[in-house]
């Protein structure tokens, strides 16, 4: 377990409110030092532990902000600053699923201005808050990146295709009441805003090919140019292939002093660059 003096925030509290409990410090910590692998700047790493943050306390709480900045040599105002910045991070508790209604041109236009405001009616709250229960948030989303089944929900960013007022409501009564609900396409069933705030971070739940990836509306313009043999205006074989060589930089090198995308040098673990002495990892002044 760490050394509570290494963390006197979250162990020195005249009421105890915003403790992490030693057990759970003792597993951030760990899943923190594995996703810290994955970068060579440690500050990268903001994003997964964000989430991770909110895998235990089911929004980005103080101290989570805290503990992210003191782990990451961050400033609270840097880490906070990334929180308010992202809408998949949250600042105050949420439910257990996040239903997000597309309001999007497409899908408003399809329908989805009335989901949300039957939804609204039905949940009795309004964008960005949660039924007394505890179960649902409400979100007007921007794009749920489908419009060909437009107009589309989504529970814990688990798709529900071609939605009507009548079947969105009857998802989050499933949701509270408890029923395991099978997403449109993509995982077998909807888990938990904490569940799925775990796995963004970065720790895979073994779910990633279950069900349906792309449905076939999202197939069906390239299955009609199969069928009639359509290609991009001018393109034969051997233009493709010209094309193919020059996007992988075929022929071309790079003059003195310049590098290309695949030759630039990475910046030593934890530098910046403009830092000083690159070569041993150690800005100067």
């Amino acid at each position: 377990m760490p050394d509570p003096r290494a963390y006197p925030s979250f162990w020195e509290n005249a009421d105890g409110a915003d403790l992490f409990a030693p057990d759970v410090l003792a597993g951030l910590e760990a899943d923190a030092a594995e996703v810290l692998t994955r970068y060579p700047q440690k500050r990268s790493a903001l994003l997964p532990l964000l989430h991770l943050v909110q895998s235990i306390d089911g929004y980005v709480s103080g101290r989570g902000i805290e503990w992210c900045a003191r782990k990451l040599d961050l400033t609270t105002a840097e880490v906070s600053g990334v929180a308010t910045f992202y809408t998949q991070y949250k600042r105050h508790p949420n439910g257990e699923y996040t239903i997000g209604v597309c309001t999007n041109t497409l899908c408003a236009i399809m329908g989805g201005d009335q989901i949300f405001d039957e939804l609204s009616a039905h949940l009795g709250v309004g964008h960005d808050e949660t039924t007394a229960d505890g179960k649902i948030t409400l979100e007007r989303v921007e794009c749920n990146a489908a419009c060909d089944y437009a107009p589309v929900v989504m529970a814990n960013w688990e798709f529900f295709d071609n939605q009507t007022p009548e079947s969105a409501k009857k998802l989050t009564d499933d949701l509270r009441s408890g029923a395991e609900v099978r997403p449109s396409r993509g995982a077998d069933r909807v888990c938990g805003f904490k569940h799925i705030s775990r796995v963004l971070a970065g720790f895979p739940d073994g779910r990633a090919d279950e069900g349906v990836g792309a449905g076939p509306a999202s197939v069906e313009g390239l299955q009609v140019a199969h069928q009639h043999g359509w290609r991009a205006p001018g393109e034969d074989d051997s233009a493709s292939a010209t094309r193919q060589d020059t996007a992988a930089g075929a022929g071309t090198a790079p003059q003195p002093g310049q590098h290309m995308s695949v030759d630039t040098p990475a910046n030593p673990p934890d530098t910046k660059p403009g830092d000083g002495d690159s070569a041993n990892g150690k800005g100067q002044a």
